[in-house]
C-alpha cells in the first residue's frame, strides 16, 4: 500500500501546498480521500489521475476538501470517455452536496455532450452517504469508518483501509476522540491533520483562535499515535505549514510523546506500508 499527500495545505492559499487530499494506492486499487484545490495537478504529479480512481471517500464538507471535487467528476467523465462511474462516499449530505455540484456542472455538460460524439451523457457517479460504523469494499481493500469530532460540522467521519495485512488510517479534521482511536489502533500509517498550538495560540487574532477549537495539535495527533500503538505518525494540512527548515522542530514536538517514525508531509510524500 502507498500513500501519497497528494494535496498538505489549509484554506490559505500556497504556491507548494494543493488542498487536502491524500491518494492511496493499494495493489492496483487507486482511493482518493477528500479533495481540496488543484487536486487533480497533484494526481498528475503523481503520475495518476481521475480516470485511474476506484473511489473518492470524503471526510467532511467542509469547502477546502471538497472544493475541487468538481474536477475530479468532470476530468473523470471526461477523460474516461463516460466509460466509468465514479463512486463516491461520504458522511450524509455528501449526495445532496454531489447533486448540487451536478446542477452547476449542467450548462457545462450540456456544451461538451453537444460538441463530442463520444459523450452521450453526462458523468456517471454512485454516490453512497455513510453513516459512522459502516464497512465496504473498494475492490480488495476494506473500508471502515468511524465519527470525529470536528463540530460544528457535522457530520464527520474518518476512514481506516485495510489491503493485504497493511492498515491507513485517514481521518481528516478532527480533534481526538474514540472514533480517530479506533481508526488509528495498530495502523502501519496513521495520516492527521495537525496544528501548533503553542505557535498559534498566542496569537490575538479571533478566526485564529476558532480554529484550535476543533483541530488536533501535533502533540495530540503524537499521544494519539502513541495510545493507539500506531506504527507511523503523517502529519499533514499542517498550521502553520511549515517551511523545511521548521521540520525537525515540528518532528521533535511529536518525538516528545511518541517513539515512532514521525513524517512532515509535502505534497507528493508517499509512504509506502
Amino acid at each position: 500500500m502507498e500513500i501519497i499527500l497528494t494535496g498538505t495545505g489549509t484554506p490559505i492559499p500556497d504556491p507548494n501546498r494543493a488542498g487536502p487530499s491524500t491518494l492511496v494506492k493499494a495493489g492496483d486499487t487507486q482511493i482518493l480521500v477528500d479533495a481540496g484545490r488543484s487536486v487533480v495537478m497533484r494526481l498528475a504529479g503523481a503520475a495518476t489521475g481521475p480516470p485511474a480512481l476506484d473511489a473518492v471517500l470524503i471526510t467532511h464538507l467542509h469547502s477546502d476538501h471538497v472544493c475541487a471535487l468538481n474536477d475530479v467528476i468532470t476530468t473523470h467523465w471526461v477523460m474516461s470517455q463516460e466509460q466509468a462511474t465514479l463512486r463516491i462516499f461520504g458522511p450524509v449530505g455528501t449526495e445532496e452536496f454531489v447533486r448540487r455540484q451536478m446542477h452547476a456542472l449542467e450548462p457545462d455538460i450540456a456544451y461538451r455532450t453537444e460538441h463530442h460524439n463520444f459523450l452521450e451523457h453526462g458523468p456517471q457517479l454512485a454516490v453512497t452517504d455513510l453513516e459512522p460504523g459502516d464497512t465496504f469494499s473498494i475492490n480488495d481493500v476494506m473500508v471502515s469508518t468511524a465519527a470525529t469530532e470536528h463540530s460544528p460540522v457535522k457530520p464527520t467521519i474518518g476512514f481506516r483501509l485495510e489491503h493485504d495485512g497493511s492498515i491507513a488510517a485517514l481521518v481528516g479534521d478532527t480533534l481526538p476522540c474514540d472514533g480517530v482511536d479506533e481508526l488509528a489502533r495498530d495502523a502501519d500509517a496513521y495520516v492527521q491533520t495537525a496544528l501548533r498550538r503553542d505557535i498559534l495560540e498566542p496569537i490575538p487574532v479571533q478566526g485564529v483562535q476558532d480554529i484550535l477549537e476543533y483541530h488536533s495539535g501535533v502533540v495530540d495527533a503524537a499521544q494519539t499515535a502513541a495510545r493507539v500503538g500506531a506504527m507511523r505518525l503523517v502529519l499533514t494540512h499542517m498550521v502553520p505549514a511549515p517551511q523545511p527548515a521548521d521540520y525537525p522542530d515540528w518532528i521533535a514536538h511529536a518525538a516528545a510523546h511518541f517513539d515512532g517514525e514521525v513524517i512532515i508531509g509535502d505534497d507528493l510524500t508517499s509512504v509506502t506500508i
